[in-house]
This record gives structure tokens, C-alpha cells and sequence, in this order.
């Protein structure tokens, strides 16, 4: 049906930059509304950002200011601009989209990726 695989993360010192990708593909007919999620060790999955099919953006409210999430319509491909790291931003970062499935009836469906590991530190 569809996958989405997320790439970009990895080890970067406090104040740092990362750039996470997350690249949709598969039977798809329309992707709706990307998200991007985040899970910290022992504390439950959080949504980070989310952007419509119109570009209308939502941030948590404590990330507003340093994380930019975009997507690319014609590559099915969604990202996440994370500046100013900073240690409470580790984290397995996962990708969501809710789509239109080629040759399946109803929907949208729900998916998720397998996740990034982002960690800060010195």
C-alpha cells in the first residue's frame, strides 16, 4: 500500500541544526495531512508539527520559532528544518500521513514510518 521511510537523524551537539526527510511511497492517489511525531525515552509520542495539503502549518507550541516543516507535493516528501537543538529535543522522530490509497475503497488511511533517532549532546 504506502510507506514512509524517514531519514536525516543522528548525533548533533546543543545549539546544532538537522534536517529530517520523510519520503512517501507506494499505491498513493493523494496525500492529506503529514505529521511529524516525536517519542522520548519514557514519555509518551507527541506531535512536533503538522502541514495540510495546502500548506497550512501547526506547530507545538514550544518548538514554534526554531522547527520549519514543509513538504514537496510532487515528490511525496515531507521535512523537518531543527534548528537550535537543544538535549530535550532527543528523541525518535516518526513521520505520519493520512492518504488516498490506489485500488482501495474509502480512506484516507493512516501511516507511519519507522522512526529517526535525533539525539543532543555534548
Amino acid at each position: 500500500q504506502v510507506q514512509l521511510v524517514e531519514s536525516g537523524g543522528g548525533l548533533v551537539q546543543p545549539g546544532g541544526s538537522l534536517r529530517l526527510s520523510c519520503a512517501a511511497s507506494g499505491n498513493i492517489f493523494r496525500i492529506y495531512t503529514m505529521a511529524w511525531y516525536r517519542q522520548a525515552p519514557g514519555k509518551q509520542r507527541e506531535l512536533v508539527a503538522s502541514i495540510t495539503n495546502g500548506g497550512v502549518t501547526n506547530y507545538a507550541d514550544s518548538l514554534k520559532g526554531r522547527f520549519t516543516i514543509s513538504r514537496d507535493n510532487p515528490k511525496n516528501t515531507m521535512y523537518l528544518q531543527m534548528n537550535s537543538l537543544k538535549p530535550e529535543d532527543t528523541a525518535v522522530y516518526y513521520c505520519n500521513a493520512q492518504c488516498m490509497v490506489i485500488g482501495v475503497p474509502s480512506g484516507p488511511y493512516t501511516y507511519w514510518g519507522q522512526g529517526t533517532q535525533v539525539t543532543v549532546s555534548s
